[in-house]
């Protein structure tokens, strides 16, 4: 080891052994370690968007088809803070997993260089180009120039929410989870009390109207950002800012390496998911409704997805330090037991949602027309849902274990070889309408989690080199 190493990342080597509890012992003792505080971060995160389109749906469908299409193009924004986070990750992990937090450290200080280059980057091409990126995107005339104000606020905020990213998957990676939890819930809180109070002017502030809900989001973003940042300041972290920040080009391509193919996947499906929300919107007179019904739908939804989207990060972290400790049979068995454990709680709550379809609807809406067709997009979907378990667990396994290129193509081909053209000829073609989207939704997803369960079998996660 360096002489000249400093004291923080002394401390961090002498706590390399604080995760040995993920590497050893109870498999399932580790997976609840892992789980709980990542399922409740997703409550949180559920929160925020239930939040967004309830408060949204208090002012017009239109706002609510609004928030729905951006959503899927914001994260087209973010996708490289995404690939980033599972890179690190996957490099992180491994390394805290073999006892190495000199190498830990130095991929957490490249990864936090390397997004927030992208995010002052792409923040200067959205404010610069967001009319062109709203009407390439495929708007409705109806809600394109709501679309362009939203934009700009979300782009002022790219950098808070690169940090966040990153940051958080940095804490995950050493098995420090409750540290994003606390994060995202000054998020959650945060963006509650503003979405009402600057949206309707409460408490002396001023009503922003529907613009209120972007700098809400905004807003939350950079005081959890702050608190991040305390974090990386302090505790297992210290010295870590304190070290050099001159970029190293050997480590940002390393990172880039394994997280490239996450980031592809994340753009199809984003990309594919606008193209979706387009297809949609030519249904004539039924697409504003179809647009509504998606974006209540999927917020519904997402509170069957937060166990799924829990147990795939924890996977990650799991399979990834086990494989750096030379574990490979424990990363195996946790990761099928997650994929088990994620598949029968999912298959339950979907029973659970399928059977009440339209109270889950009435909650997010009042719109007759809306109302209908979101409990169709739900009992549709629900059928789906353990498949969808399936891929989410095992897609964060292989993830973890660097297999980022095999998840890649499951997820392309899926999207745009099965969900997309099938969603065309049922919806456009066949003249289903919105009932051809969702049928292909759920035939797309069964195929996913099909395919993803047969390459974690193969096992070539198992030897596979990330450094």
């Amino acid at each position: 080891m360096d002489q000249g190493k400093d004291t923080g990342d002394r401390d961090m080597k002498d706590r390399a052994g604080a995760g040995s509890s993920i590497v050893s012992g109870s498999p399932w003792w580790a997976m609840w370690h892992m789980s709980w505080p990542m399922l409740l971060i997703m409550v949180f995160n559920f929160l925020v968007g239930l939040v967004d389109v309830y408060v949204a749906g208090l002012i017009g469908r239109d706002v609510q088809a609004a928030i729905g299409f951006l959503s899927q193009l914001y994260f087209l924004l973010i996708i490289v803070a995404n690939a980033i986070s599972i890179g690190t990750v996957a490099l992180v992990s491994r390394s805290f997993g073999a006892g190495d937090s000199e190498r830990a450290a130095l991929y957490a200080r490249q990864s936090l260089v390397f997004g927030l280059t992208v995010a002052v980057i792409l923040s200067a091409l959205g404010l610069l180009f967001y009319r062109q990126i709203v009407e390439t995107a495929g708007f409705p005339p109806g809600i394109r120039t709501m679309a362009e104000r939203f934009l700009v606020i979300y782009a002022w905020a790219l950098g808070p929410n690169y940090i966040l990213i990153i940051s958080n998957a940095l804490f995950r990676a050493r098995g420090e989870v409750k540290k994003p939890l606390s994060t995202m819930f000054i998020f959650c809180a945060a963006n509650l009390v503003l979405d009402f109070a600057l949206v309707f002017g409460l408490a002396g502030l001023p009503r922003l109207g529907y613009l209120g809900i972007a700098y809400a989001t905004a807003i939350a973003a950079m005081l959890s950002m702050a608190a991040n940042v305390v974090f990386l300041s302090t505790g297992t972290w210290r010295g870590l800012l304190g070290r050099s920040w001159r970029p190293d080009v050997r480590t940002i391509l390393r990172i880039a390496g394994v997280g490239w193919p996450a980031g592809l996947l994340q753009v199809a499906w984003s990309s594919g998911s606008i193209v979706l929300y387009s297809i949609l919107g030519k249904l004539g007179s039924q697409s504003i409704v179809a647009l509504a019904s998606i974006t209540n739908g999927l917020r519904i939804e997402a509170v069957i997805f937060m166990p799924a989207f829990a147990v795939n990060m924890a996977a990650s972290v799991l399979v990834g330090q086990n494989l750096g400790a030379g574990n490979t049979g424990r990363a195996a068995s946790l990761g099928w037991k997650l994929a088990f454990a994620s598949a029968s709680i999912l298959s339950a709550l979907s029973a659970v949602v399928f059977f009440g379809a339209e109270f889950f609807a009435s909650l997010l809406t009042g719109d007759p027309a809306v109302l209908a067709e979101t409990a169709r997009y739900l009992r549709v979907n629900m059928l789906a849902e353990p498949f969808m378990a399936l891929a989410m667990a095992l897609s964060g396994a292989l993830q973890g274990a660097g297999d980022t290129r095999g998840t890649m193509w499951i997820i392309v081909v899926c999207m745009w070889l099965i969900r997309l053209p099938l969603a065309f000829a049922l919806s456009l073609v066949a003249g289903l309408g919105a009932l051809g989207v969702w049928i292909a939704m759920v035939v797309s997803m069964t195929v996913q989690g099909l395919l993803m369960a047969y390459r974690f079998r193969q096992g070539k996660w198992r030897t596979m080199k990330v450094e």
